[in-house]
């Protein structure tokens, strides 16, 4: 039977700050960002149409709801895991985003070696939205912290 001296010492948890009373600030960007990205969606259709014809105007559409898709997922996903834990933040995020961009290696590599005449506008909708929706978002959180 071992002793209680032969046994490991418990370490304790850290302590972790309290969260925010409101924790919706991680999302409350969302509904905005969301409403810019279907503008976005709407305007590159339409210029592809005018540009490329039907599959120029699929294929921008696809690229600003790929990056739509994958942003938003981003950030619910890294919003649940402050709320939850914080702890679960790197992991979850890396995760994220390891999979948002293998997933997106996998549709432009098969974007360019296609033959789809709507490739090039899928290319230009993917950097429309990034652009946007990054610039957006940054404008967004600077816009709130400067009234703080």
């Amino acid at each position: 039977m071992p002793d209680a001296a032969d046994e490991e010492p418990e370490t304790p948890l850290p302590d972790l700050p309290p969260l925010p009373a409101d924790p919706r600030w991680r999302v409350e960007h969302l509904p905005f960002l969301s409403a810019v990205s279907m503008a976005l969606l709407t305007f590159a259709a339409s210029a592809g149409f005018f540009v490329g014809g039907a599959a120029s105007a699929l294929g921008a559409a696809a690229g600003v709801l790929i990056v739509t898709l994958s942003f938003t997922m981003s950030t619910l996903v890294i919003a649940w895991a402050d709320t939850v834990r914080p702890a679960l933040l790197m992991p979850l995020g890396l995760l994220t985003y390891t999979v948002k961009y293998t997933l997106l290696g996998v549709i432009l590599a098969y974007g360019v070696s296609s033959e789809w005449d709507g490739r090039t506008a899928l290319g230009l909708g993917i950097v429309a939205g990034v652009m946007v929706w990054t610039a957006v978002q940054a404008w967004w959180m600077y816009r709130k912290t400067a009234r703080k």
